[in-house]
């Protein structure tokens, strides 16, 4: 499952920077959903998933993330980020991440904190 996880978050982090659509569709089941907050409505599906994500979208090169799996349970990675955007704000990441058999995420909720404007900036 480490390879699995490893395999997708390369693919997310492509799709991230790409924000092309074809990149999105190909790290997420047909019928997969997206929470962009733990108790949020999910996006569902491909189409929900990709308009969702591109209308949120950062630019491409705007920022730097660095990650790590925290844990697997079965079909479930946990992975602990950090996401620095030079030009304003930094965040901690908790990614929680069903993957299906084929690598795809079938399920995928993200749970993000802003750091206080002094927090990781040196």
């Amino acid at each position: 499952m480490t390879d699995a996880i490893t395999g997708w978050m390369n693919g997310y982090l492509k799709a991230w920077e790409s924000n092309d659509p074809e990149d999105i569709r190909a790290i997420f089941t047909e019928d997969a959903t997206y929470r962009t907050q733990p108790y949020g409505e999910p996006w569902r599906g491909h189409q929900e998933i990709i308009d969702g994500w591109t209308e949120a979208g950062d630019t491409p090169g705007n920022h730097r993330f660095e990650w790590h799996v925290l844990a697997i349970a079965g079909d479930l990675a946990f992975v602990q980020g950090e996401t620095i955007y030079p030009d304003s704000s930094d965040y901690s990441n908790l990614w929680v991440i069903r993957l299906a058999a084929d690598g795809r995420a079938s399920d995928f909720t993200e749970w993000w904190v802003e750091h206080p404007p002094a927090v990781g900036r040196s």
